[in-house]
């Protein structure tokens, strides 16, 4: 008996902690973790730098449309020993002799003409910030899954806790009416004994069940990317969307996926890879001009000094015209590359359909589920609540009692489940349309 005291106390002042904790514990929303996450996520935070590296090179100098300016100076000179023979025969031999020669000017380059390749280029450039604007889209669709999918662990956990602290509850009446059974003389040792054992089992249970709600909370810090010791709760219902249309999912992931998305992207860069290469058979035209003085002075020359300034202008033209037929390889190669990336859109198109439809296939049967397991639940508490009643009064044996228990606990573990994986389907639904939020 002493030892079932000590049991009881401890057990108890257990209890007494953890609500304190749970009434101290921070409240935090779905709206406020999936925020929370977008704000500190580092997979967001490096896929926004890339979009904004991406951004930036969406400009016309970088394809090649705008014309170049270049400035330029140069000086330098010599130091020479010279030594001259004249035609009559004379020699003259100079020592030292300085030279020098100084220059600056500003040169300018354009492209008018290259066969459309620049503005190929330009036009690539917009896809690939737009390929960049998708991949950030994709990441932010995952972290808001993720966070949403560890959110809803935390609250599947945190009810477990509370069903296993009701059954723990039970266990503990039960055997308190085994030992009041045995001190009247209407019991027996063997109940009371029974009685401890199944006590034992469901704070095992209970404090098993407390353990993987703290890892579900873990991960969920995790996920928002903030201390992970920062202890808090959950909302305590799981609101499931029952009307989702799989005819609508259907159209909206067309139009949303970001595989998808990324898909028709790298087919249209496929397309404008062949045809700037196409471009590269036409000739390329030029225009150039300038300014530039020069200046050199040589003491050994016809001229000591010499000065020049001026304009400098003309156009140039080039055309490939035999490279070893390296033209026509890269244009089958492109073509190739363009048929690849119309596979490719084809295959994803058809995967993410069967992925769409195996989700709402589940989502369809998770709510069917949810349905007969919400009936198991009500009707395993009537039972638990009349076999308490003849227990109390002696009418059924310490075994049958235990079996409805434990058909409570399992029926409304199985319940959770089921809303649990309702709401994984409907994440996953939403997820593959390009329409999962957190609202």
């Amino acid at each position: 008996m002493k030892i079932i005291t000590i049991i009881k106390i401890c057990l108890s002042l257990l209890l007494v902690f953890s609500k304190f904790q749970l009434a101290a514990q921070e409240k935090l929303s779905l709206q406020d973790a999936v925020a929370t996450a977008l704000k500190n996520n580092y997979d967001i935070k490096l896929v926004n730098n890339e979009v904004q590296i991406a951004k930036n090179n969406v400009n016309p100098g970088n394809a090649g449309l705008l014309p170049r300016l270049n400035g330029s100076f140069a000086e330098g000179g010599s130091r020479q020993n010279t030594t001259r023979t004249q035609s009559n025969g004379n020699q003259q031999t100079l020592t030292g002799v300085r030279n020098s020669n100084m220059s600056y000017g500003v040169d300018l380059g354009w492209t008018i003409f290259d066969g459309m390749q620049m503005f190929t280029n330009y036009e690539r450039l917009k896809e690939l910030q737009k390929q960049g604007e998708v991949s950030a889209k994709a990441t932010i669709l995952a972290t808001i899954s993720s966070v949403i999918n560890a959110y809803y662990t935390v609250l599947k956990e945190q009810q477990l806790v509370t069903a296993r602290d009701s059954a723990l509850d039970i266990s503990l009446l039960r055997l308190r009416i085994a030992n009041n059974k045995l001190s009247i003389g209407r019991g027996s040792r063997l109940d009371v004994i029974t009685a401890q054992v199944d006590y034992n089992t469901d704070t095992s249970s209970y404090l098993q069940e407390i353990n993987l709600l703290k890892n579900a909370k873990t991960n969920l810090n995790l996920v928002m990317a903030r201390d992970l010791n920062t202890d808090f709760q959950v909302d305590e219902v799981i609101d499931i969307n029952t009307g989702l249309d799989y005819a609508t999912l259907a159209g909206q992931m067309e139009q949303m996926n970001p595989d998808l998305q990324n898909a028709f992207i790298n087919k249209k860069i496929a397309e404008l890879n062949l045809k700037q290469i196409k471009g590269q058979r036409y000739p390329v035209i030029g225009v150039n001009g300038g300014y530039e003085y020069q200046k050199s002075s040589s003491p050994t020359g016809f001229n000591i000094q010499q000065r020049a300034t001026g304009f400098t202008y003309g156009i140039t033209a080039s055309l490939n015209i035999f490279n070893g037929f390296l033209q026509r390889q890269n244009e089958r190669n492109a073509k190739i590359g363009v048929n690849s990336s119309e596979l490719t859109l084809e295959k994803t198109k058809q995967n993410i359909n069967a992925q769409l439809i195996s989700a709402y296939q589940n989502y369809k049967t998770s709510l069917d589920l949810l349905k007969v397991e919400g009936n198991n639940v009500e009707i395993a508490k009537q039972s638990l609540d009349i076999t308490l009643t003849k227990y109390r009064l002696g009418s059924i044996a310490p075994l049958e009692f235990r079996e409805a228990q434990r058909n409570a606990i399992d029926a409304i573990s199985r319940h959770l489940e089921a809303q649990y994986q309702a709401k994984l389907t409907e994440i996953s639904l939403k997820e593959l349309s390009g329409t999962l939020n957190f609202q």
